[in-house]
């Protein structure tokens, strides 16, 4: 494909460069450009994504895959919209909830994809990646008031991995890689870190969703299972967030102060949200019921 112009993207935090190229006609395109280290790993990504748009899930279409002189790069076609994250709040509550249940059904389709069978079981892998986290918690200068219960959390609750389904996963799913487009349309992007494990791991960013917005969340695991959500869910879901938060702290490090204050207040509300990890259900969740067609939102 040819293009006459080219105009890089800054955000995100991919190592990938991003530009948004015109064609002669005038029709947009994203280019993303890898190492060349990368190339296996990315031409599997856009093999995959190929498979995922094939389901009929709003996302952006993977056009063409190959290598330059920068090493490897795919067009995908463009999204004519703003990041959701950035307009959510400004819907309505029925709205916010609306994208939110659209968001699960997505995500739903998305793990139809079943993993290899050669997958390492996920009670082994799970495992490991949660002692590791807690040692590198343990070691880190900086700890979380009232951080003991996520630790405490995690290991009275090992057993729920036993036997665990894994599929395809976005690897990175939440509202920050969204966007609503002039049709209201919710499509999902960025799909770099995709991988396969449980499918409910892959809610385990949600806690970013529920800082936006909580009837998005809502209505997110709502769409996801059609209304009838288990208890089992909640539980392995408080397990993988417990996770997620112990290692967000040492992993922000590095990045300054701004981001450990970030992870910190993170915490702080999720510790808030689980009371201590002593109820599994976290209060942002409303239960979202039709009535006429128009939600109404009960707490649970």
């Amino acid at each position: 494909m040819n293009f006459i112009t080219k105009e890089p993207i800054y955000k995100g935090w991919s190592s990938d460069k991003k530009y948004c190229v015109t064609d002669e006609n005038g029709t947009h395109y994203l280019l993303r450009v890898s190492d060349m280290a990368q190339l296996e790993s990315k031409q599997a990504e856009f093999h995959m994504t190929k498979k995922v748009a094939s389901l009929g899930v709003p996302m952006p279409q993977p056009i063409e895959f190959g290598t330059c002189e920068d090493g490897v790069y795919s067009i995908q076609s463009w999204i004519d919209g703003e990041d959701a994250e950035q307009v959510i709040s400004g819907c309505s509550d029925t709205k916010q909830y609306l994208f939110g249940l659209e968001a699960g059904r997505m995500l739903r389709k998305i793990h139809s994809i079943c993993a290899p069978v050669t997958q390492e079981d996920w009670e082994i892998r799970f495992n490991r990646k949660m002692d590791h986290k807690i040692k590198k918690y343990s070691e880190c200068p900086i700890k979380y008031e009232n951080g003991q219960s996520l630790i405490d959390y995690i290991n009275a609750n090992r057993h729920l991995l036993k036997n665990r389904p894994q599929v395809y996963q976005h690897g990175d799913y939440h509202i920050g890689n969204m966007m609503i487009d002039c049709n209201d349309r919710l499509y999902v992007i960025d799909f770099s870190r995709n991988d396969y494990g449980d499918p409910w791991e892959e809610f385990n960013r949600i806690v970013w969703c529920a800082q936006k917005s909580p009837l998005f969340a809502s209505g997110m695991v709502d769409g996801y299972f059609d209304d009838n959500v288990p208890m089992e869910f909640w539980r392995l879901l408080a397990l993988y967030i417990s996770s997620n938060t112990l290692s967000s702290i040492y992993w922000a490090i590095p990045f300054g102060q701004d981001e450990v204050n970030t992870m910190r207040n993170q915490a702080k509300e999720v510790l808030s949200w689980y009371d201590n990890m002593r109820n599994p259900v976290p209060t942002w969740y409303f239960k979202g019921r039709y009535l006429d067609e128009s939600p109404v939102f009960d707490r649970q």
